[in-house]
């Protein structure tokens, strides 16, 4: 078992990253084909959960079925509604090997949804079936990042609880890796320009119809190569680059348009939890303020446990 804010190495870990992200985009395919379409994309989504990912409540013939990809055990498990569990595990086989393995299991379950195709939001779509390159898996390396997803999320999920407005939940998007939490102005905005790599820009401008701020933590790759939390806002609200934010550790990142706070600055605080709020607070309320957002309105304090927010209070404030 690993500690709270395990320590991640992004040079050295990278490939086994990239495998989990393999697996995860066919997992990925069921709920964009089985579920109907949720506004901005939430559920194809996945949730945190005490062992690994899973997804929302899949239709089968006969009921309903989850699949859960567990970062303890390496496996990944298909429940259906009888109580039966299939699994296949994962030894980083190809993302070829995988996708049959896992279409077997659908197939046994009598799930007849397609999982063919190949992944999202990369440059390379090598489709699944003919992606025979060999991949990287290490038990311990997977359990790690899904400790640091799983403390990621659990921090997230608290600032989530300070907003009274559209908020999304705390989930995990396969297509770019990186666990998100979005809050909404209630207005709209301009319609995005797309252009995400293997990705239809019909899916990216509704899932940015309207004004959102967006936080969220990604294990590394592209702009920056080591994991990271970042927040941002659409459309960019002017002076944003140039605003003040905490901690010390974070920056504005100029080829990403976002604020990015490391990782490592996060796990070596003295209290980890209390630094990252502090970015996504700060980072919050610099874009809602540059933006104009009715913070009178939207924002609460932070949810306490057993107590239900008072409106009454609120609405005298």
């Amino acid at each position: 078992m690993h500690g709270r804010w395990p320590e991640l190495d992004f040079a050295s870990q990278q490939s086994v990253y990239a495998t989990v992200h393999a697996y995860l985009q066919v997992i990925g395919k069921l709920p964009t084909r089985a579920l109907p379409w949720c506004n901005h994309s939430w559920h194809v989504a996945m949730p945190v959960v005490p062992t690994g990912f899973r997804t929302y409540p899949l239709p089968t013939g006969a009921g309903e079925a989850e699949i859960l990809f567990d970062c303890l055990a390496s496996r990944v498990v298909l429940t259906t509604c009888d109580g039966r569990e299939r699994t296949v595990a994962l030894t980083g086989q190809s993302v070829a090997a995988f996708h049959a393995e896992l279409g077997g299991l659908l197939d046994e379950a009598g799930i007849a949804t397609s999982i063919d195709g190949g992944p999202n939001e990369v440059e390379e779509a090598v489709p699944f079936a003919r992606d025979d390159a060999p991949r990287a898996w290490n038990g311990d390396t997977v359990r790690q990042l899904h400790r640091a997803f799983a403390d990621a999320a659990r921090v997230m999920g608290r600032f989530r609880t300070g907003f009274l407005g559209k908020s999304s939940p705390v989930h995990l998007f396969w297509g770019s890796f990186d666990l998100a939490v979005t809050r909404f102005s209630g207005r709209e905005a301009p319609l995005h320009p797309g252009g995400f790599p293997n990705l239809p820009d019909a899916v990216t401008r509704e899932a940015y119809s309207h004004e959102v701020a967006s936080f969220g933590f990604w294990p590394g790759g592209g702009a920056v190569e080591e994991a990271a939390f970042y927040a941002y806002g659409y459309p960019t609200p002017d002076g944003l680059d140039g605003a003040t934010i905490a901690p010390d550790a974070a920056y504005w990142h100029a080829d990403l348009g976002e604020f990015v706070l490391p990782y490592a600055a996060v796990r070596t605080a003295r209290d980890p939890d209390a630094e990252l709020l502090e970015f996504l607070q700060s980072s919050y309320r610099a874009i809602a303020s540059l933006a104009d957002w009715d913070c009178k309105a939207l924002d609460i304090p932070m949810g306490s446990k057993g107590a239900p927010y008072d409106v009454e209070a609120h609405r005298r404030s």
